[in-house]
């Protein structure tokens, strides 16, 4: 099978599209076939050799894709040849694999998804997971009306926006360029604000009439994330789920200080808190595929290239260009 591999970390030319032995499943796996792979931060980061729970190397990389079934072993109970699935590598113990015409895994991490689904739209669910995880679980304790997103025309972004409008929140997305700011409000976004010609924070504050959003869902992290608290309402919270500006700065606290009077909050938040719980994964992604099979939620694609232009696709997701979501095709 044709597949991408890495054998070192590096820029997106450590990526080399090979010729490996197709896999065959052993007892209580599914052989599934590609239909499409998502391409998404955890992938750039394995490649960089930064992802926290690195695969060993070589490996083939990738946390997702659509597919159909094409061999079963035994013990796979009801699971059959040619059943249309959505392969979730967050539920193997490698999370990678996906960059591959065929992976073998166990039977619950191929999910099912109804006759007819769109697979491209299914090779999207990793960030809808995320999304979903942060709108439901990460804000716990937390009575959510408003939501403030970063990068909202990114992956998680954009899943945020379309999650959160779906459960009834009032969403304001932030962008990096007018092209993206317009592409989220076609998403539903009650405001967006594009961050480089626009004070974020007295959008926010007018667009709330000066009240302050009760969730604010930060992926960047760095030395400005202390600005967060001046646009919270009266015990919002502020969940941090990266750093794309590296680690918030230390002196967070003394920002939550300066706006004690609202009683901030702050959650870091990372996916891998339920690795010890597949069952809360589980019931999210039958959410979720419950939610693209009956149309209440649109992926948005940026660009399909071919698996073999992996490389291709990390750069241009590396360059801050990409609106929505890369796909690969086998």
């Amino acid at each position: 099978m044709k597949a991408i591999q890495i054998a070192q970390t590096g820029d997106p030319s450590v990526l080399r599209y090979v010729d490996l032995p197709t896999p065959r499943p052993i007892a209580g796996e599914v052989l599934v076939k590609a239909h499409t792979i998502g391409v998404s931060m955890p992938e750039v980061l394995v490649r960089r050799g930064t992802y926290a729970w690195m695969p060993p190397l070589p490996a083939i990389p990738g946390i997702e894709m659509s597919g159909t079934i094409v061999e079963c072993a035994v013990g796979v109970g009801d699971r059959r040849i040619g059943e249309p699935v959505f392969v979730s590598a967050r539920d193997l113990p490698v999370r990678a694999g996906c960059y591959a015409e065929y992976i073998a895994v166990p039977a619950q991490a191929a999910h099912p998804l109804p006759a007819g689904c769109d697979l491209e739209a299914a090779a999207c669910l990793s960030n809808y997971q995320v999304a979903y995880h942060l709108l439901h679980n990460a804000s716990r304790g937390v009575a959510a009306h408003t939501v403030l997103v970063y990068t909202a025309a990114g992956g998680v972004g954009s899943a945020v926006v379309q999650l959160g409008k779906l459960t009834g929140m009032i969403v304001i997305g932030v962008t990096g360029s007018e092209e993206k700011r317009r592409a989220v409000l076609s998403m539903g976004a009650d405001h967006a604000i594009n961050y480089r010609d626009e004070d974020v924070i007295a959008r926010v504050r007018d667009a709330t009439n000066d009240r302050g959003v009760d969730l604010i869902l930060d992926p960047i992290g760095g030395p400005e994330f202390g600005r967060n608290f001046a646009m919270l309402a009266p015990l919002g919270l502020v969940v941090s789920y990266g750093r794309l500006a590296g680690p918030p700065d230390p002196s967070l606290v003394t920002a939550m200080r300066q706006h004690h009077d609202v009683s901030p909050a702050v959650r870091f938040f990372t996916i891998h808190s339920f690795d010890h719980s597949p069952e809360i994964r589980a019931s999210a992604t039958h959410a979720l595929v419950e939610f693209l099979a009956a149309g209440q939620i649109h992926p948005l694609v940026h660009a399909c290239l071919p698996l073999a232009e992996a490389a291709r696709a990390h750069a241009l997701l590396e360059s801050n260009a990409v609106i929505g979501k890369l796909l690969l095709k086998p």
